[in-house]
Protein backbone atom coordinates (compact mmCIF):
# COMPACT_ATOMS: atom_id res chain seq x y z
CA UNK A 1 0.00 0.00 0.00
CA UNK A 2 1.36 3.51 -0.79
CA UNK A 3 1.85 6.31 1.71
CA UNK A 4 -1.09 8.22 2.35
CA UNK A 5 -1.60 11.63 3.06
CA UNK A 6 -1.75 11.46 6.79
CA UNK A 7 1.73 9.34 6.17
CA UNK A 8 3.16 12.01 4.26
CA UNK A 9 2.30 14.77 6.89
CA UNK A 10 3.70 12.81 9.59
CA UNK A 11 6.68 12.38 7.67
CA UNK A 12 7.02 15.70 7.32
CA UNK A 13 6.96 16.63 10.74
CA UNK A 14 9.58 14.15 11.79
CA UNK A 15 12.58 15.95 12.91
CA UNK A 16 14.78 16.76 9.38
CA UNK A 17 11.79 16.58 7.42
CA UNK A 18 11.04 20.04 6.67
CA UNK A 19 9.00 21.25 9.99
CA UNK A 20 10.54 23.75 12.35
CA UNK A 21 12.48 21.93 15.85
CA UNK A 22 12.19 23.39 18.93
CA UNK A 23 12.30 22.52 22.63
CA UNK A 24 9.55 23.61 24.65
CA UNK A 25 8.69 22.71 28.28
CA UNK A 26 4.70 21.96 26.80
CA UNK A 27 3.77 20.69 23.53
CA UNK A 28 2.80 24.24 22.62
CA UNK A 29 4.22 27.97 23.09
CA UNK A 30 1.66 30.83 24.44
CA UNK A 31 -0.79 31.06 21.59
CA UNK A 32 -0.56 35.05 21.42
CA UNK A 33 2.65 34.52 19.33
CA UNK A 34 2.19 34.41 15.86
CA UNK A 35 3.63 30.86 15.61
CA UNK A 36 3.47 27.86 17.26
CA UNK A 37 6.73 25.57 18.01
CA UNK A 38 6.28 21.75 18.79
CA UNK A 39 8.49 19.90 20.65
CA UNK A 40 9.80 16.91 19.07
CA UNK A 41 9.51 14.74 21.83
CA UNK A 42 5.85 14.46 20.52
CA UNK A 43 4.65 11.56 18.02
CA UNK A 44 4.72 13.14 14.33
CA UNK A 45 1.44 12.15 15.11
CA UNK A 46 0.80 14.35 18.04
CA UNK A 47 2.40 17.08 16.30
CA UNK A 48 0.15 16.60 13.68
CA UNK A 49 -3.51 16.59 15.92
CA UNK A 50 -1.69 19.77 17.64
CA UNK A 51 -1.49 21.48 14.03
CA UNK A 52 -4.66 20.82 13.17
CA UNK A 53 -6.28 21.35 16.50
CA UNK A 54 -4.69 24.75 17.33
CA UNK A 55 -5.49 26.04 13.69
CA UNK A 56 -9.33 25.21 14.47
CA UNK A 57 -9.28 27.14 17.56
CA UNK A 58 -7.17 30.12 15.58
CA UNK A 59 -10.35 30.04 13.31
CA UNK A 60 -12.80 30.08 16.54
CA UNK A 61 -11.45 32.82 17.86
CA UNK A 62 -11.29 35.25 14.77
CA UNK A 63 -14.79 34.01 13.32
CA UNK A 64 -16.88 33.75 17.05
CA UNK A 65 -16.12 35.96 19.79
CA UNK A 66 -17.26 33.70 22.26
CA UNK A 67 -15.14 31.32 21.65
CA UNK A 68 -12.02 33.04 22.65
CA UNK A 69 -13.94 33.24 25.97
CA UNK A 70 -14.56 29.83 26.12
CA UNK A 71 -11.10 28.63 25.37
CA UNK A 72 -9.38 30.70 28.53
CA UNK A 73 -7.78 28.49 31.01
CA UNK A 74 -10.55 26.92 33.61
CA UNK A 75 -9.46 26.04 37.29
CA UNK A 76 -10.66 22.15 37.84
CA UNK A 77 -13.30 21.67 39.08
CA UNK A 78 -15.79 23.41 36.30
CA UNK A 79 -18.61 23.40 36.66
CA UNK A 80 -21.20 21.24 35.05
CA UNK A 81 -22.95 23.53 33.63
CA UNK A 82 -19.70 25.14 31.56
CA UNK A 83 -18.31 21.68 30.34
CA UNK A 84 -20.64 20.72 27.62
CA UNK A 85 -20.07 24.61 26.38
CA UNK A 86 -16.43 23.45 26.70
CA UNK A 87 -16.64 20.32 24.98
CA UNK A 88 -18.45 22.23 22.10
CA UNK A 89 -15.93 24.66 21.60
CA UNK A 90 -13.11 21.78 21.29
CA UNK A 91 -15.65 19.87 18.86
CA UNK A 92 -15.76 23.14 16.56
CA UNK A 93 -12.51 23.07 16.70
CA UNK A 94 -11.86 19.50 15.12
CA UNK A 95 -14.31 20.18 12.29
CA UNK A 96 -12.24 23.41 11.13
CA UNK A 97 -9.11 21.40 11.56
CA UNK A 98 -10.54 18.55 9.24
CA UNK A 99 -11.62 20.91 7.09
CA UNK A 100 -8.62 22.17 6.45
CA UNK A 101 -6.83 19.22 6.44
CA UNK A 102 -9.91 18.29 3.47
CA UNK A 103 -9.09 21.65 2.08
CA UNK A 104 -4.74 21.10 1.52
CA UNK A 105 -6.07 17.73 -0.15
CA UNK A 106 -5.37 15.04 2.81
CA UNK A 107 -7.33 12.05 2.52
CA UNK A 108 -7.59 8.92 4.88
CA UNK A 109 -7.62 11.73 8.04
CA UNK A 110 -11.23 11.53 9.34
CA UNK A 111 -11.23 8.47 11.26
CA UNK A 112 -7.70 9.13 12.62
CA UNK A 113 -8.82 13.10 13.53
CA UNK A 114 -11.95 11.87 15.20
CA UNK A 115 -9.58 9.29 17.19
CA UNK A 116 -7.33 11.96 18.43
CA UNK A 117 -10.55 14.36 19.39
CA UNK A 118 -12.23 11.85 21.21
CA UNK A 119 -8.64 11.17 22.82
CA UNK A 120 -8.37 15.02 23.56
CA UNK A 121 -11.93 15.95 24.64
CA UNK A 122 -11.82 12.36 27.21
CA UNK A 123 -8.73 13.85 28.70
CA UNK A 124 -9.88 17.45 28.90
CA UNK A 125 -13.58 16.03 30.29
CA UNK A 126 -12.04 14.15 33.05
CA UNK A 127 -10.04 16.95 33.92
CA UNK A 128 -11.91 19.24 34.46
CA UNK A 129 -13.96 17.46 36.67
CA UNK A 130 -11.02 16.13 38.84
CA UNK A 131 -8.36 18.01 38.50
CA UNK A 132 -6.16 14.84 37.29
CA UNK A 133 -4.29 14.90 34.23
CA UNK A 134 -4.21 10.98 32.71
CA UNK A 135 -2.06 9.59 30.37
CA UNK A 136 -2.95 9.74 26.59
CA UNK A 137 -3.09 5.92 26.31
CA UNK A 138 -6.16 5.93 28.75
CA UNK A 139 -8.25 8.36 26.84
CA UNK A 140 -7.96 6.29 23.74
CA UNK A 141 -10.26 4.92 22.18
CA UNK A 142 -10.24 3.17 18.25
CA UNK A 143 -13.60 3.93 15.68
CA UNK A 144 -14.74 7.09 17.25
CA UNK A 145 -17.95 8.68 15.58
CA UNK A 146 -16.52 10.86 12.75
CA UNK A 147 -16.39 14.56 13.03
CA UNK A 148 -18.07 16.95 10.32
CA UNK A 149 -15.65 18.62 8.51
CA UNK A 150 -16.63 22.30 8.25
CA UNK A 151 -15.13 24.63 5.69
CA UNK A 152 -12.57 27.22 6.59
CA UNK A 153 -14.65 30.52 6.52
CA UNK A 154 -12.24 33.28 5.13
CA UNK A 155 -10.72 35.53 8.26
CA UNK A 156 -8.23 37.84 9.11
CA UNK A 157 -6.27 36.74 11.90
CA UNK A 158 -6.54 38.85 14.95
CA UNK A 159 -3.72 39.16 17.65
CA UNK A 160 -4.44 38.08 20.72
CA UNK A 161 -2.90 37.15 24.33
CA UNK A 162 -3.86 33.70 25.28
CA UNK A 163 -1.59 32.01 27.97
CA UNK A 164 -2.83 28.54 29.14
CA UNK A 165 -0.52 26.45 31.02
CA UNK A 166 -0.28 22.89 30.32
CA UNK A 167 -3.92 21.46 29.38
CA UNK A 168 -2.51 19.98 25.85
CA UNK A 169 -2.02 16.65 25.70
Amino acid sequence: MGETSHDTICRLLQPGGGARRARLPNPCRDRGHSRSDLDFALTPEQRLFLLGHLFGHTVQWNVNPRAFEIGKQHEPPVSAELLPSIMEYEREAARYALGMLHQVGAAGVDQWLSNYTLCDMTYLQHYYRTGEKLSFASCWRDNAPLIEAWPVPTFIPTKRIFRRDGVVI
